[in-house]
């Protein structure tokens, strides 16, 4: 039994690892800049396949019998593409995506279901900080408009931040004094956040502990395939495809 691990979160790590313990025939791909340093304890393949063909002829030529998407909730695009040619060469595909969070007492979230809808929700003048990636600062240019935007990134750079506002520079893991700081320091009135899950969520605890609204981004729709949450169901659903 043959794997392919589409990689790029802490649970693609942990299936990994578990993956090489119990001596299982297994590929992660990474892709990304994020991801270029990344170790895994098993073969890897770096970068993207070049096009659906060139991701089809691979997970074909490479004799792979089932596929574990354990990509990051918000990477739609190669998702929807490996699920599509999967279903295609007919090998069981799994997608592992960790529980959404909730909101607790005092939360002032709202949620939208695109970078325009949140453009709409958040007034004009207000200071806004991104927590999210750096790379796609694009999707934002209608928030910008009149509005001064901060996005965080791990490492310095010489590219002009394009908006109003500006880049803070920083290292995860991110605990919620540093957070707390980081929004009284830059005035914050908004935080924009993508709905990932998992335990990073320091910054929604500073913005409830400040009284700040967050504009949440809602998951991309869920694909007609099989699902897990845990790296154990995900090593169970693996366990039933060779059985």
């Amino acid at each position: 039994m043959k794997t392919l691990l589409l990689a790029g979160t802490p649970e693609a790590r942990a299936i990994a690892d578990r993956l090489a313990s119990d001596g299982a025939q297994a590929v992660a791909s990474l892709v990304g800049v994020d991801n270029a340093s990344r170790t895994f304890p098993i073969p890897t393949r770096r970068g993207g396949f070049g096009g659906e063909v060139s991701h089809e002829r691979f997970l074909r030529d490479g004799g792979f019998d089932a596929v574990i998407d354990a990509t990051p909730p918000f990477s739609a695009k190669i998702s929807a593409r490996s699920f599509a040619i999967a279903r295609r060469l007919k090998l069981p595909y799994l997608r592992v995506l960790r529980p959404m969070w909730q909101a607790q007492d005092g939360d002032l979230w709202h949620s939208a279901a695109s970078e325009a809808d949140i453009a709409k929700l958040i007034p004009k003048k207000a200071r806004v900080f991104l927590s999210t990636e750096a790379a796609a600062l694009d999707k934002w240019a209608d928030l910008a408009s009149g509005r001064t935007l901060f996005c965080r990134r791990a490492d310095r750079t010489d590219e002009p931040f394009p908006f109003d506002g500006g880049w803070i520079i920083g290292q995860p893991p991110f605990v919620l004094a540093y957070e707390l700081r980081l929004l009284k320091t830059y005035s914050i009135e908004w935080v924009v956040s993508k709905n990932s899950g998992g335990p990073a969520r320091a910054i929604l605890d500073a913005a409830r502990a400040l009284g700040r609204p967050v504009a949440l981004l809602d998951r991309p729709v869920m694909m007609d395939c099989d699902h897990a949450q845990t790296v154990q169901e995900a090593l169970t659903w693996l366990s039933r495809q060779s059985a």
